[in-house]
């Protein structure tokens, strides 16, 4: 997992597999990120992401609230079919907003291209 300011959003662009094997320390990394940066919004970089189960539905999810709480938005930009048809089954595609890839999302969201 990489995560990297651009403005005030945090993007998290995460490779392999997002599963309960590793959710815990993901979901540490980024919640400290969100506590000692001015973190507004986040983009989901799922683009090199090949699997993930509801533990990443999960992850994503809570840091969809913290960030609400926050007043800010999250965004997931890039998953591949496999990826995305769990985020249509889950239905969070129905709350956090999904861009085809990382650019359209990138230049959406924080108004520069990447």
């Amino acid at each position: 997992m990489l995560l990297k300011m651009i403005n005030n959003t945090l993007t998290i662009t995460v490779s392999g597999d997002m599963d309960h094997h590793n959710v815990g320390i993901m979901r540490s990394e980024i919640d400290k990120e969100i506590r000692e940066k001015p973190v507004k919004n986040l983009v989901f970089d799922l683009s090199s992401l090949d699997f993930m189960d509801s533990s990443g539905i999960g992850l994503i999810l809570g840091r969809y609230k913290l960030i609400k709480e926050l007043g800010g938005s999250v965004f997931i930009a890039g998953a591949k079919p496999a990826v995305e048809r769990i985020i249509n089954v889950s239905g969070l595609h129905k709350i956090i907003p999904v861009y085809e890839t990382m650019d359209k999302a990138i230049k959406t969201v924080c108004g520069v291209v990447k």
